[in-house]
C-alpha cells in the first residue's frame, strides 16, 4: 500500500510558516484529486489546499489554529483507494495504566484551562525558546518584536527573557531589604492602558475576523513605528481626464480592458520614484535600506470590508496597457478574495484611492516596512485660473488632491515635497498625443 504526503506548502518567498483554519475532512474519508483538505493563513492571505492525489484519508498530523513550518507534513493520504478506514491503536502500556484520581484531576484541569487566541505569528525557533523557557502564549503575546510586521525574533525573546530575570533579582532584593514602608504595599501594575467602552443594552458587539485583526494590528504597529508627516497638493488632471474619456471606448474594443484613472497615476509614481530613489525604501533599525525594483502596491477593498494590497512587479518598466491589465486583475481577484499568497509579496510604495469612495483627500498610513503612502482623491470639475494671451481666464478644469504620508525618520519635507509635485507635474503633462 502506497502513500501520499500533503505538504503545508510554499505560500510566498518571505512566508516560513502558516496557520491551519479549516480542516475539511477527517480520517478515512475518500477524496478525489482537487478536493479541499484544509485552509491555512498567514499574515498576507488565506489559501486553500485542494488534494493533489485522489485516495483516502490515512492519517491528519495538524489540527485547527496549530502553527506549521513550510514543507511540515500535514495529512497522508493512501492512494489504495479503496482500503478501510484506518483506526488509531492504543499502547498496552498506556491502556493498562491506572489512572489515579490525581492523574484525573491534572487531566480535568488541563482540559477546563481556557484556550488563549492570538493573531501573531511565532516561529517554530521562538516557541522552542518560549516552551523551554516556561513562557506561556499569554505572556508571549506582549513581547515586543522587532521583525517585519512586528514579528518576534531570537534576539527579541532573549533580551526580554534578559529584562525578566533582571526584574526577578531586583525584586527579590528589595524584598530582603529593610522597608518602613507598610507590609500590604502592593506595587501599581504597569498594564497597557484600556480604554473603558460602555456598552447598551441596544449595541451589536461584532467580533473582528481573522483579516481584521491582523490589520488592525499592522496600522497600530505603523504609527507607533514611523513618524508620519502628510502632504498636500492639487493636481490639474485636465488633460490625462480628456484623453481618457476620448480612448476609453477604443481601448476597451482593441484590449478587452476597462481604462480607468489608476493606470495612469500609477504610470506617474513609477516615473517619480526614478528620481527620487530613497522613496523606495525601508527603515532596517539605523539603518536605510534602497530597493533596487520598483514594485507598487494598490489597496483593494474586498467584499468581505477588509483590505488587501496586491502588488504591482516593475511597474517602472510597464507600459499603460501592462498596468490596466494587472490592476483590473488584482481589483477583481481582490474584491473576491482570490488573490494569491505571491501577489501581495514584496511591495516597495502603496497607492490608495480615496476618490473612488468619492473622497476629496484623505491621509493613509504607511504599510509596513515601507517609507512612503499615495493617496488619490476624486477627480472634480472646479473654476481654475489661467494664464492666456489675453490675459487671465477663469476656466473649468479636473482638479484632484494628491496626499502623500511619508516615514520623516527616512524621508523629510524637502524630499516629500519634492517628490509629491513631480507626480502632479507628470499628471499635468500629460502627452495629449500618445496612441492607444
Amino acid at each position: 500500500m502506497s502513500a501520499f504526503e500533503v505538504l503545508i506548502p510554499k505560500l510566498g518567498e518571505s512566508i516560513q510558516e502558516a496557520t491551519i483554519t479549516k480542516i475539511f475532512v477527517k480520517v478515512g474519508d475518500s477524496v478525489q484529486e482537487d478536493d479541499l483538505l484544509f485552509e491555512v493563513a498567514t499574515d498576507k492571505v488565506d489559501s486553500e489546499i485542494p488534494s493533489p492525489v485522489a485516495g483516502i484519508i490515512q492519517s491528519i498530523s495538524c489540527q485547527v489554529d496549530e502553527l506549521l513550518a513550510v514543507g511540515k507534513v500535514a495529512m497522508v493520504i493512501d492512494l489504495g483507494g479503496t482500503g478501510s478506514k484506518p483506526t488509531v491503536e492504543v499502547e498496552k502500556s498506556v491502556a493498562e495504566k491506572p489512572v489515579t484520581v490525581s492523574e484525573n484531576l491534572e487531566k480535568t484541569a488541563k482540559e477546563s484551562k481556557p484556550k488563549v487566541e492570538t493573531t501573531r505569528f511565532f516561529s517554530p525557533l521562538v516557541k522552542n525558546i518560549a516552551r523551554k523557557e516556561g513562557i506561556q502564549l499569554e505572556e508571549l503575546e506582549e513581547v515586543e518584536g522587532s521583525g517585519i510586521g512586528g514579528r518576534i525574533q531570537k534576539n527579541d525573546l532573549m533580551k526580554y527573557l534578559e529584562e525578566r530575570t533582571s526584574a526577578s533579582s531586583e525584586a527579590s532584593s528589595q524584598k530582603l531589604a529593610p522597608s518602613n514602608e507598610p507590609k500590604n504595599t502592593v506595587p501599581p501594575r504597569q498594564d497597557k492602558p484600556a480604554v473603558s467602552v460602555s456598552i447598551g443594552a441596544e449595541d451589536t458587539i461584532i467580533e473582528m475576523d481573522r483579516v481584521r485583526k491582523l490589520i488592525a494590528r499592522h496600522m497600530v504597529m505603523s504609527v507607533q513605528t514611523a513618524p508620519h508627516v502628510t502632504s498636500f497638493v492639487e493636481a490639474d488632471a485636465t488633460e490625462m481626464v480628456l484623453w481618457r474619456n476620448r480612448n476609453k471606448d477604443n481601448f476597451h474594443a482593441k484590449y478587452s480592458e476597462k481604462l480607468t484613472f489608476l493606470p495612469f497615476f500609477t504610470e506617474a509614481v513609477a516615473k517619480a520614484i526614478t528620481e527620487f530613489r530613497l522613496i523606495n525604501s525601508s527603515v532596517d533599525g539605523e539603518r536605510i535600506i534602497l530597493k533596487k525594483k520598483i514594485n507598487i502596491g494598490i489597496a483593494v477593498a474586498t467584499n468581505s470590508g477588509n483590505l488587501m494590497v496586491p502588488v504591482i512587479r516593475d511597474a517602472d518598466t510597464k507600459n499603460l496597457l501592462g498596468l490596466t491589465k494587472e490592476i483590473n486583475q488584482f481589483a477583481e481577484s481582490g474584491r473576491n478574495e482570490k488573490l494569491n499568497p505571491d501577489d501581495l509579496q514584496g511591495g516597495t510604495f502603496t497607492i490608495t484611492n480615496f476618490g473612488s469612495f468619492g473622497n476629496t483627500m484623505g491621509t493613509p498610513i504607511i504599510n509596513q516596512p515601507q517609507v512612503a503612502i499615495l493617496a488619490i482623491g476624486t477627480i472634480e470639475k472646479k473654476p481654475a485660473v489661467i494664464e492666456t494671451a489675453m490675459g487671465d481666464a477663469i476656466v473649468v478644469r479636473h482638479k484632484v488632491f494628491l496626499s502623500l504620508s511619508y516615514d520623516h525618520r527616512v524621508v523629510d519635507g524637502m524630499l516629500g515635497g519634492k517628490f509629491l509635485r513631480r507626480i502632479a507635474d507628470l499628471i499635468e503633462e500629460f502627452d495629449v498625443n500618445r496612441i492607444v
